[in-house]
């Protein structure tokens, strides 16, 4: 692409895309998303439970896989 095609692209890009009147924020977001961060309490459910009943016992059964596990973390 030459110079010219450049500018001829970029007018065209701002005639379709109009400039934003007030591109700032209204307010700080951060102190909402804290105060919604302490509203929800941890929840598991118990398909987590079920997992980790599942991986404890398989651990129990079979302990010479320990080591392997171990290593892959």
């Amino acid at each position: 692409m030459t110079e010219r095609d450049d500018e001829k692209v970029l007018s065209l890009l701002r005639a379709a895309v109009p400039p934003l009147k007030d591109p700032g924020l209204k307010r700080d977001l951060w102190p909402a998303m804290l105060r919604k961060l302490d509203e929800q309490p941890i929840r598991v459910s118990w398909l987590d439970w079920a997992l980790v009943a599942f991986v404890a016992a398989w651990l129990f059964v079979f302990p010479e896989v320990i080591p392997a596990v171990l290593y892959q973390l």
